[in-house]
């Protein structure tokens, strides 16, 4: 873990700044599987999995069987925590419910926004060492509620050709239309485009590797909207004197255990908090099962020292996390102070888990500093607001000559022409 104390405000930028990759020669073997997928379909996606997920497939589709057998091999007391999750999710998504209203912006100019929900959206769940079952929940509850038409979900099978079955109760429980057995790029490349078996979709979700965000983000030019930008998972946590210190540490570690490249950050106020929680991470890593990976996330840990509360959530703005956790003791007002975060989590019982997995809040958040410009997956995400507006009479008496005049300052004649014949057939003058 490197400690950094008292650090100058012109080393912030050198401070926050994350690992950048050289992802070159990685795009030209992701522009190649999106371009096999493209021209192949089902037979370009099910030799890729043989070839990355070592898995033969006579089909990509999940089985009605299949789900059924999934639902016996989880058990009763994990199926009601994904029921308490789902039902957390959902309530706090509902609340985010568009209500339009109708706005006179001038006598007979009337204005009003509609939401409709994207009628086709694709999930993509990863698998391989963490099948993540919570992300089926986080990205499909709302999809369901804003009322997409289909919604469907892509996710690497095992070495069986089974899916997790966690991830197909899940998938169940939260109202996902269609299931397929494929992974990485060319579960992407599936749902950007369309094959024999998955349907091309309108926007797609969820987290991945380097070469699933990579892909994403090139079917995001000319084919499909996505989600947001993603780099690897971070956490921020700001402690002052009054921390829980095994609190704070098992924080840092819940987010380390995500991967090699996961982002730690400890921001505080007091020297004897560095100290106390370095010893205390090494005792609560010492007791877990994923130590070599959370040991090699730590490595590239910062812990700084600084002299305030206010450099504390400066910094911390600066910094932009996915996750801010504040073990302050007066947090609510260092919450007021937060403008670039994901999601953050007020005192020291507010884990990150709570919000990973069934507090209600939504999980998918943006990463590598994106916090700055993007919002997290909210209802709104499975959206679009189309706009509406109807002018009677009295309508074009009121703007007609301001849309008249702004048109031809801009020399757009026929745009003039169009409001100027209105205003003609109802004797509007100049």
């Amino acid at each position: 873990m490197i400690i950094i104390r008292n650090p100058e405000r012109s080393e912030w930028a050198k401070i926050v700044e994350r690992p950048h990759l050289d992802v070159s020669q990685l795009n030209d073997t992701v522009a190649s599987v999106l371009a096999d997928v493209k021209k192949r379909g089902d037979d370009a996606v099910k030799g890729y999995e043989l070839k990355f997920d070592h898995v033969d497939l006579p089909t990509l589709a999940v089985s009605e069987e299949e789900m059924n057998e999934a639902e016996a091999l989880v058990s009763a007391d994990l199926k009601a925590a994904i029921q308490v999750a789902h039902y957390n999710i959902k309530t706090f998504h509902e609340s985010q419910q568009f209500k339009g209203k109708k706005i006179e912006t001038q006598p007979g100019v009337v204005c009003w926004q509609k939401s409709v929900a994207i009628q086709k959206v694709g999930l993509y769940i990863p698998g391989g060492t963490a099948p993540l079952f919570s992300t089926v929940l986080m990205l499909a509850t709302p999809a369901k509620i804003a009322g997409c038409e289909e919604i469907v979900l892509c996710t690497p099978p095992g070495r069986d050709g089974k899916v997790n079955p966690a991830i197909l109760v899940a998938a169940r429980i939260a109202g996902v239309s269609k299931i397929f057995k494929a992974g990485g790029v060319q579960a992407i490349g599936a749902m950007a485009y369309g094959t024999q078996s998955v349907p091309k979709v309108y926007k797609i979700f969820g987290p991945g590797n380097q070469y699933v965000m990579a892909a994403k983000q090139q079917v995001s030019l000319h084919d499909v909207a996505i989600d947001m930008p993603a780099g690897p998972s971070e956490v921020c946590v700001i402690a002052d004197k009054h921390a829980n210190i095994e609190f704070v540490a098992a924080d840092l570690l819940s987010q380390a255990e995500h991967g090699i490249d996961s982002q730690v950050f400890l921001i505080t106020t007091s020297e004897q908090v560095i100290l106390d929680v370095q010893a205390e991470v090494n005792r609560q890593l010492d007791l877990l099962p994923r130590k070599e990976m959370a040991a090699k996330a730590l490595d590239n840990s910062r812990l700084v020292l600084v002299s305030s509360l206010q450099e504390a959530i400066d910094l911390s703005n600066a910094y932009a996390p996915e996750h801010l956790i504040l073990q302050v003791k007066d947090y609510a007002k260092v919450a007021n102070k937060v403008v670039n975060a994901g999601s953050v989590f007020l005192g020291e019982y507010a884990c990150e888990s709570a919000g990973d997995y069934a507090s209600g809040t939504n999980h998918t958040l943006p990463t590598h500093g994106y916090a700055t410009a993007y919002s997290g997956v909210n209802l709104d995400s499975y959206c679009r607001k189309i706009t509406f507006q109807h002018l009677t009479e009295d309508g074009i008496r009121s703007i007609g000559r301001a849309v008249e005049l702004m048109a031809e300052a801009e020399q757009l004649e026929a745009h003039a022409n169009a409001m100027r014949v209105r205003m003609r057939t109802l004797n509007i003058k100049d």
